[in-house]
This record gives C-alpha cells, sequence and structure tokens, in this order.
C-alpha cells in the first residue's frame, strides 16, 4: 500500500484522518480469501505486511474477522456483516476514478463481476478467457450464478458489471441487447426406442423425463406450456446443473429438454436433437448492464468481448 489516504471528520462520529482507507482493501482480500498468505499475494504486500494489517483491522473493529479453528481461517459474525458492504464500497471507489477515463485493456488489471450460469459459462468461457487472455492479459473475470431476481437486483446495487441471461424482469435502470435468437429442444441418446420415430406428444409424455431445476427456459418454454394444455412431463430426476445432463441422458432412457444453443455443443456421437411435440416461442439471450455504466468504456468492452464469441457471432 503505497499511499495513505485521509479525510476529515465527517460528522458521523469517527474522524477518518486517523484511518488508512487502504485497510478497506486488505479487509476485502482477507474475508474472501480467509487466509493471510493468499490475501497478501492477491493485494501484492508480504506476509508480515498483511498480518500487521489485520492487526490493525482487528483494533478498528473492535473484532477478531477471522479466527483459526480445525477448518482454517473462519469469519466472525460482524466479519459476516462487513463482506458485502466493503466491497460494495470498494466498487464504488473504483467507479469514481474510472467512469469517464479511458480504458487501456493490455495495461488494465480489472476485474469484471460477471453472472452467467453454468450453461453459459459452458458456451462462453472457454472463448471468451481466451479473447481477454489475448487483449488484457491482467485482467480477470469474477463469474457468478444468481437467480434472475437476485441478478437484477445485484445489477441496481452495482455488485455486478455484466449479466448473461435471458427473460429478466427489470426496471428502465438496465439496459440490454441481444445476443443471440434460440429455441428449446429435446435430446435423448442416440440409440432409445423414440429416436428413429417422429416425436409425438404423446411418446414425449410416456417418457420419462431429466429435469434442470435452476433453468427458467425449462420451466417457461416447456411445463408452463403443457400446465395451459392440462398436461405435465413426468419426472425421473430433477437434478440443480447442466453439467450432468448429457452424462445422464447418454447412459438412460431419460428425455431433456435444453436450448438449443446447448444442445448442438453437447450431442456429440451418443445422443439426439429432436423438435418438441408443441409450439414454444423463441427467445433471447441477452446480455444486460446497469444504465449508470452506459459510457464506461470497460464495461462497453466486456460487453464486445462476449458479443464476439456468441454463437451468433461464429463463422
Amino acid at each position: 500500500m503505497s499511499h495513505t489516504i485521509h479525510y476529515m471528520n465527517n460528522g458521523f462520529g469517527m474522524n477518518l484522518r486517523s484511518i488508512d482507507l487502504n485497510l478497506l482493501v486488505v479487509l476485502d482480500a482477507l474475508l474472501r480469501e480467509r487466509h493471510v498468505t493468499r490475501a497478501a499475494d492477491q493485494i501484492g504486500l508480504s506476509q508480515p505486511a498483511m498480518s500487521n494489517a489485520l492487526g490493525r483491522l482487528r483494533h478498528i473493529f473492535n473484532d477478531e474477522l477471522l479466527v483459526r479453528t480445525a477448518r482454517g481461517m473462519q469469519p466472525t459474525p460482524r466479519a459476516e456483516e462487513l463482506l458485502e458492504r466493503t466491497h460494495f464500497v470498494l466498487r464504488q471507489v473504483e467507479r469514481v476514478f474510472e467512469e469517464g477515463g479511458v480504458f487501456q485493456p493490455a495495461a488494465s488489471r480489472r476485474k469484471f463481476t460477471v453472472r452467467m450460469s453454468d450453461l453459459l459459462s459452458f458456451l462462453f468461457l472457454p472463448k471468451l478467457t481466451a479473447r481477454i487472455g489475448a487483449a488484457a492479459p491482467r485482467v480477470s473475470l469474477d463469474v457468478i450464478h444468481l437467480p434472475p431476481i437476485k441478478t437484477v437486483d445485484a445489477l441496481e446495487k452495482d455488485e455486478l458489471d455484466i449479466a448473461v441471461s435471458t427473460g429478466l424482469e427489470h426496471s428502465g435502470s438496465i439496459s440490454t441487447e441481444v445476443l443471440f435468437r434460440d429455441n428449446m429442444v429435446c435430446v435423448m441418446r442416440k440409440n432409445h426406442s423414440l429416436a428413429a420415430k417422429t416425436l409425438t406428444l404423446e411418446k414425449f409424455l410416456s417418457a420419462r423425463h431429466l429435469k434442470i431445476s435452476m433453468s427458467p427456459t425449462d420451466v417457461r418454454f416447456v411445463d408452463d406450456v403443457l400446465v395451459q394444455n392440462k398436461l405435465e412431463r413426468d419426472v425421473g430426476l430433477n437434478v440443480p446443473h447442466w453439467l450432468v445432463v448429457p452424462h445422464v441422458v447418454a447412459s438412460t432412457d431419460y428425455l431433456a429438454v435444453m436450448p438449443g444453443c446447448l444442445a448442438r455443443e453437447i450431442a456429440g456421437k451418443d445422443l439426439v436433437i429432436r423438435k418438441l411435440p408443441f409450439a414454444t416461442e423463441p427467445f433471447d439471450w441477452r446480455v444486460y448492464w446497469h444504465r449508470r455504466h452506459g459510457d464506461n468504456q470497460a464495461i462497453r468492452w466486456l460487453r464486445e468481448q462476449i458479443r464476439a464469441v456468441s454463437p451468433a457471432a461464429k463463422g
């Protein structure tokens, strides 16, 4: 920490002139890493300097913050309260210095926070990280997966730079653009008894299904449509993530319904793709950001990188 920032008394009972606000960076690293050496490496301090800073923080907050247990360093209840608040404050300070500034990818050490599901991470991250690594080798991504409602809330609170999702209900403070259009399809193993036949609604409903509980597309474009016609699937397996789906479907008689973009990536030689035996509307995968960052060069650059590796950009 090369500079100490001082502020005059702000009238709220604490004399900020006596506080080194760079300690917030230390606190954020410590609470996220829960390990003194790793936190020191993250922000470029020596281990003794980090230990010294932790001692100062404990004095300031009159709390141990991190305590050693059999499972390693664990945060105290007070530290848990401080984690998100500290991160939010640091993001706001970062924004003060970057808004309107020139973003230089090759020199930037910016860390972007991006919301993507495991499905979208599977589709985007291999090419996205390679592209970013080539143009901006010191830039990093923090990818998190949040439910739709929490995603919009995180954008509003400036806890996210960008979200990639579909069908988010949001206010006018959120900007969005289409990445590519998609539709839901049915996937089954290649030697499934239904694979060589036209998939009728009757056959679709007679089979057992694998459902992804975290997928709003599964509910909106399949289950909701069936319910409107007083029908429902026979769900034999409900899982929270997409990664396991191709392996289960390839070795069972389960059917799985999924976005076509994912189905085409995982089909290979073991799985086949069939049209759904009922009408569903196509939908758009979109990128979302808060309007406060409309002129932010760094976030605009990241949107461009995501757009460049989306399925619509192939060829």
